[in-house]
Parts: structure tokens; sequence; C-alpha cells
């Protein structure tokens, strides 16, 4: 059976504003653009408050790491405030199962958040499997993450492509041996 694997942040939907006002929220400013820095929103909670401490002239990896949980925190009480799935995104997960295709969805979102994102957003039930970060001990663009995730969408490697936006999405289908497709309508 075919099997498509989705990236979720960048790819599935676009979480860059609620992301941008997560790591704000741990400045007590708008230390980050929600327009300028959308991209840098889909590297990460890390990379962000890296580029704000930097802006703010704190360039500190132990700042990073204290300031993370507050991320964390204010992001899981403001999940879907903006985010949205991007157009298309439905019919195209409805014509991929209506071929066949198993679906399912590779993430370094953390995995619980990832589970309620994709629930709010009322897609979760289409996915035969979803691993966020967290789920096992590697992540993107280690080749076991997708892997995994394609064994437990119950396809095989040589029948799977996954479908992402960014270079570790790239990297990781590299390393999986994996076909790999990137979109390009998330932010420029």
């Amino acid at each position: 059976m075919r099997t498509a694997i989705f990236d979720l942040d960048g790819t599935l939907a676009d979480t860059s504003e609620d992301l941008i006002a997560a790591a704000n929220a741990c400045f007590d400013a708008p230390v980050l653009d929600p327009v300028a820095d959308r991209r840098l929103a889909f590297r990460g909670g890390k990379t962000m408050l890296r580029a704000g401490l930097e802006r703010l002239g704190m360039p500190d990896e132990d700042e990073v790491e204290r300031r993370y949980p507050r991320l964390l925190d204010f992001y899981t009480d403001n999940l879907d405030r903006h985010t949205r799935l991007y157009d298309g995104v439905e019919p195209a997960l409805d014509a991929l199962a209506a071929a066949g295709w198993r679906l399912g969805v590779c993430t370094n979102k953390p995995h619980d958040l990832a589970e309620e994102l994709l629930t709010r957003l009322t897609i979760r039930p289409r996915f035969a499997a979803m691993l966020g970060a967290g789920a096992l001990p590697v992540r993107k663009p280690d080749p076991g993450h997708l892997l995994e995730t394609i064994t437990r969408s119950g396809g095989q490697r040589e029948r799977a492509v996954l479908i992402g936006d960014t270079e570790t999405d790239r990297d990781a289908a590299r390393n999986a041996a994996v076909p790999c497709v990137l979109v390009s309508f998330g932010p420029e």
C-alpha cells in the first residue's frame, strides 16, 4: 500500500503566528515579527528563542533552556488561536485516501501538542499514525523517526513518500531512502 507521510508545521498548517506569539511571550515584548520571522517559526521553539535573545543582545544557551518551558506553556494554552490548515489540504487528503493511500504525520513538534493540534483542526482521524518529538528517542532528520511513522501507518519504505517544507524534511527523507516532496506554499 502506498503511504504519504506529512510534516505538520508549514506543510499541513500555518502555525507560525501562534509559535511566534509563544516565543514573544518569553521576551515580554514583540521581539520576533509574525510576518518577517514566519520562516523562523518552523525551525523550532529553541531556534526562535535563540534569535530573539540575539536581537536583545543576550545570546546565551542556558537562557534558551531556561525560557523554553515558558514557551511550551504559552503555546499549549494558545495552540490554535491563529493556526489554520493551508488551502487545499483537506481535498488533497481526501483524494489520497480515496486513491487508497495510507496517511501519517511525522513532526518535530512535541508529540502531545501535535496530537492536540491535529484534533482541534479536526483532521487527526485521517492519519493512521502520528509521531511527534518525544514519541521516539530520535526525531527528524534521523531516519528512524520517518521509518517508524511509515511502519505505524501500515506502510513500507519502498512505497512511501514524505511531504514537508524544510531541509529537515528533505534530509529525513534522504536519510531514510524515501522520496520527498517539498511544498512551496508556506512562508517565504
